[in-house]
This record gives C-alpha cells, structure tokens and sequence, in this order.
C-alpha cells in the first residue's frame, strides 16, 4: 500500500479545500493506495463528515500547530515540532509514508526537505520543476521554476540528468531530449552563465543533451522534452503561461470534463481542435497540483497557496505517480558514483 502524506493545513484555503480535495482524489488514485492527513484532527473528522467520507483510505494524524505564510520558514520549522508540515516530514524519513505534498509555505517545505529529507548524496543543490504542456497531447519539463536564482553553471549542467531521469521514468520518454534555454540556438550564444553551461552539457555522457533552445520552442517539443533554465528565468516562464492560461480561459471558456466526454467523438473527427484545448487546459496548474522537488531523499511536492480542491486532488495524483515510479531510486543510482560538490 502506497501513504500519500499530505498538509491538511497547508494554503490559504486550508484546512476545507485539502479535506475536499483528498475525497475527490478518492475516485481517481488506486484502490490500494492511502491519503494520509496531518493537521486538526477535530477539524479534519468535521469536513469528511460534511462529505460524507468514511473511506478507509484515508488516515489522520493529528497535529497541534501550523506553520503559517508569513512565518520565518527555517525557525518555525525548528520551532513548532507539532506543526502538521514538521509531523509530516518526520514521517517520511521513518518511512511511516512514501511521499509528501503541501501547499503551504514553500520555504519551510524546503527547509524540511533538505534538513530532514536532505540532498541526495552527489547532487549539489535539488532543484523544483514543473510539467511543460506540449503540442499534440504530451508533456516535458522546465527546472528550475523559482528555487535556485542564481544558479553556476556545475548546478545547471547536473540539472540535465536530474531532468533526464525524471522524464524518462515519471513521463516514459524513452531517451528525452535535453537542452539549455537561451537567446538563440547556435553555440556560443548568451551571458557568461549560459555558455559556461553550455560548455558542460556538451561534454556529458549520461544523457541526451541537445544544445540551446529558445523560448518560442519550449511548448512545441520541436527541440527537447527537457528545459533547463536558472530559478529566475523559469519562474518567469511559469508566470507567464499561468498568466496566458487565464486569459484564454476567459476569451475560450473550455470544460475538461465536457472534452473527457466527447473525446471518443471529437479526437477522430478533428483532433488538433482537441489538442488545442487540452493544451491549454493543461497549462492551468490545477491540472498537475504543484511543483516538484527533485534531487532530494524522497518525492516532496509543493503546491500553489491559492490552490483549489481540485489542485489539491492533481496534488495527490502527481504524487501517487512519482512514488510508483521509483524516481527518487533512480536518481540515486544514477549519483551513487558522483563525488559530492560544495558550492564556492
């Protein structure tokens, strides 16, 4: 049985919209599979009870305290032992579950990656990324999307077989397709960071590294299925498709489930209307639940702060997922033989 822990506390909607997200995470994640709840217990019992939940597939472990928004991540977490994201992180590094997810503060989630979970052994800083929407019904990867701003170049060129591993074992691309996002396509191109970069993926024998790509590429997967970008540059990506997201679902106003219903029908007939708008339905983050840290001890998944009970219920999907994948195994096969690298 898989223990899918997640921050019952955890957002600016919390505790309802996570309790509201885990039933309906009910209905889509495997039979054997169990939605581990940590926050109020009082609380929690109250809103499965006004949903009529009494599945044994979830479990509660009550907590007594909350790591708020505004708290200074590193010392809350040290501070509140009893907080349901502290409770949540020491039960994974017993392994009492396989996986954690929150939509809380995405500092203290940090904090409790690396200080509890901590860095795979070889990889210099873990890194958060997130599902890249592409043309004709398939996915990719940007990382980083806000973790590293200021990432070296040692950092970016070891993004690219973290990146290769997880899109080869979570999104089953055989050999993915590996590149630097930058200016232009020809070598040679971009700031000092990026062609020191450059230079290094170039030289790697351990994935798929297929030069530059610019940004008009990302969402066509013409280039790559991988995009490795520094933490400034790809959280300005994902703004600005959570931005173009909102637009087009104002001015085309589509219903994933009405295109669920009809797909039978309408993918025959005219596919690429189709793919269109299940390309931008995708793009909405709802749609996948959050980011995911890659490079440390155990699947961690942080979620938006805003984030609906239907993000909530992608959340624990995506999660599911990753724990069955083994990712976080491969990752740390493919660094076993890798000296470990203090950044300067």
């Amino acid at each position: 049985m898989l223990n899918i822990g997640i921050d019952a506390m955890g957002g600016d909607f919390a505790p309802d919209v996570v309790v509201e997200g885990a039933v309906k995470a009910l209905k889509i994640i495997n039979k054997d599979s169990r939605i581990v709840l940590f926050g109020d217990e009082k609380r929690i019992k109250e809103l499965l009870k006004k949903h009529n939940c009494t599945s044994d597939q979830i479990q509660i472990v009550a907590t007594t305290e909350v790591i708020e928004m505004g708290d200074h991540p590193a010392k809350a977490f040290a501070s509140k032992k009893d907080s349901s994201m502290t409770v949540g992180f020491n039960y994974l590094k017993e392994g009492k579950i396989d996986g954690f997810a929150s939509a809380g503060s995405t500092g203290a989630m940090m904090v409790g990656s690396q200080m509890v979970i901590k860095t795979i052994k070889g990889v210099i800083r873990p890194v958060i990324s997130t599902f890249i929407p592409i043309v004709m019904n398939r996915r990719g990867i940007l990382l980083d999307v806000g973790l590293n701003v200021d990432a070296k170049p040692e950092v970016l060129a070891q993004y690219g077989l973290l990146g290769s591993i997880y899109a080869k074992h979570v999104l089953q691309i055989e050999n993915p397709r590996v590149a630097l996002l930058n200016i232009g396509e020809e070598e040679g191109k971009g700031n000092a960071q990026a062609k020191a970069t450059y230079d290094l993926l170039k030289e790697q024998k351990d994935f798929n590294f297929v030069g530059n790509c610019e940004s008009s590429y990302i969402f066509t997967g013409k280039y790559c299925d991988v995009v490795i970008a520094d933490g400034f540059v790809g959280n300005v990506i994902l703004k600005m498709a959570e931005a173009l997201y909102r637009i087009n679902s104002r001015l085309m106003p589509t219903k994933p489930w009405l295109l669920n219903l009809l797909r039978p029908v309408l993918e025959p007939i005219c596919p690429k209307l189709y793919w269109y708008s299940n390309f931008w339905n995708s793009m909405n983050y709802e749609s996948v639940g959050g980011t995911i840290v890659i490079g440390v001890n155990a699947p961690v998944m942080i979620g938006h702060g805003g984030s609906s009970a239907k993000a909530i219920c992608s959340m624990i999907k995506t999660m599911e997922r990753n724990i069955e994948s083994k990712v976080t195994e491969k990752i740390q096969e493919a660094f076993k033989d890798i000296e470990p690298k203090e950044e300067e």
